[in-house]
């Protein structure tokens, strides 16, 4: 049944969604339009403000592609993927490996979401090539583990709230995780999607007659091989001695920074932990660079495309746009049901504002005190704005791009069974922030 619902989404998908790339130029244009005839702001001013937003966000757009690049090199270690290949000879059929690799992947992005996109694609190829099964639907499914990122041991807005001195630690003070991460709704909601997400991906699975299957022998990576070192230089890029040295170098560093300076997890230190991870465990400068120019490929989309996305986030907070939509939500709210709100508005603002940081930024000086009026519970609201922004990724093509550019697809073969997940995992996740309690 599920199936016959997503063809309609599948195809009109197929039909009209373009490359994520032209997705934000027609969302530039319907943002600029916006903010000039629904704030007070002149054209030139919006135009003026977008134009100098493009360079808000180089720090923070070299973070997440150094995060996607290093998840990807730990991911492709050689003890990584014997792991993956280890674990993808289990399924014996399409439906078992659909329920397999939206788990793997969830896990994988619970723990941090750049590990996780990652994990979760190679994860998939590798279950392509032992299992016959519609490689569209592989893809989706992995991608979909994606929606527990915020939820996370990487979640932007729990780990900010957590840190001393965080924006609005006048406002709230400190909430700690115990609060946010590891209460009792959040960890519901993951066990919720954890259950149901594999289990609706099973159900989107075609008919063997209608499934597309790609060939295993088009998703063999074809190793390169390092040739046999022959000079001093060659012998040193291949020394195992030297990468594994310091890469154990920047471990012991991060020992002592988390054990001894009471270090927290945030994006530089888990950064960090990848990168001297896949050091270590590539040993050798030769094949990290290696595994390098392969992830360098992937980030491609991130790269062009960040810029836009930070000139629209500064055209959404600078008018007044983000916060007109979010006070209007907070608006028809009360105590209880402001979590709900906040997550439905967090879920649209997200489209284009695709920056689990940045979005709180933009939500947190209206959504807080809104809390605090109401008398909501403040670490349920900040969580339902997480749980927004991770909502709407699966189908914010900008997050895709790196598991598209791995697995050899388009944006719009996956999109459309993206759509039912969207509305299954919505259901599920704003029952939970309005029944249950913090």
């Amino acid at each position: 049944m599920l199936n016959h619902i997503a063809k309609p989404f599948t195809k009109c998908v197929e039909r009209f969604l373009p490359d994520p790339f032209v997705f934000v130029i027609l969302l530039t244009f319907m943002v600029l339009a916006i903010a000039t005839l629904a704030t007070p702001t002149s054209a030139l001013d919006v135009l003026q403000i977008w134009g100098s937003g493009f360079w808000n966000l180089l720090t923070f757009s070299m973070q997440m592609v150094l995060v996607l690049l290093c998840g990807y090199m730990l991911a492709n270690t050689p003890a990584c993927i014997k792991l993956l290949d280890a674990i993808a000879e289990k399924p014996k059929s399409g439906g078992q490996a659909i329920l397999l690799v939206t788990v793997v992947s969830m896990l994988a992005s619970w723990i941090n979401w750049g590990f996780g996109l990652v994990v979760g694609v190679l994860f998939a190829k590798a279950l392509a090539q032992r299992v016959t099964v519609d490689y569209r639907v592989l893809i989706a499914s992995s991608y979909s583990g994606f929606i527990v990122w915020h939820g996370g041991l990487s979640g932007s807005v729990p780990l900010t709230i957590a840190t001393p001195s965080h924006f609005t630690s006048d406002l709230i003070g400190i909430i700690n995780t115990e609060s946010t991460l590891f209460a009792p709704f959040n960890l519901i909601i993951l066990i919720a999607l954890l259950i149901v997400l594999p289990i609706l991906n099973r159900a989107l699975l075609p008919p063997e007659s209608e499934q597309i299957i790609v060939s295993a022998s088009k998703l063999n990576e074809v190793p390169i091989d390092i040739p046999k070192a022959t000079t001093p230089a060659e012998r040193i890029e291949q020394s195992k001695v030297l990468g594994t040295t310091i890469g154990l170098l920047g471990l012991v560093y991060l020992l002592v920074y988390f054990v001894q300076q009471a270090g927290t997890l945030n994006l530089n230190s888990v950064i960090a932990l990848f990168l001297f991870l896949s050091i270590t465990l590539h040993q050798s400068a030769a094949n990290l660079l290696r595994s390098l120019n392969e992830a360098v490929k992937g980030s491609a989309g991130i790269i062009i495309q960040f810029p836009f996305y930070a000139a629209l986030m500064a055209v959404m907070v600078k008018t007044g746009l983000a916060a007109s939509i979010a006070q209007g939500f907070i608006n028809i709210s009360d105590a209880q049901t402001l979590p709900l709100w906040s997550f439905l508005s967090a879920g649209l603002i997200n489209i284009m504002v695709p920056s689990g940081g940045g979005q709180w930024a933009v939500q947190a000086p209206i959504v807080l005190p809104a809390a605090l009026e109401l008398g909501a519970n403040i670490p349920k609201v900040a969580m339902a704005v997480a749980w927004g922004d991770a909502w709407t990724n699966l189908i914010q093509p900008f997050w895709a791009l790196p598991v598209l550019a791995i697995a050899g697809l388009r944006a719009k073969d996956i999109m459309g069974f993206c759509l039912v997940q969207l509305f299954v995992t919505g259901a599920i996740i704003a029952l939970c922030l309005t029944f249950i309690p913090a």
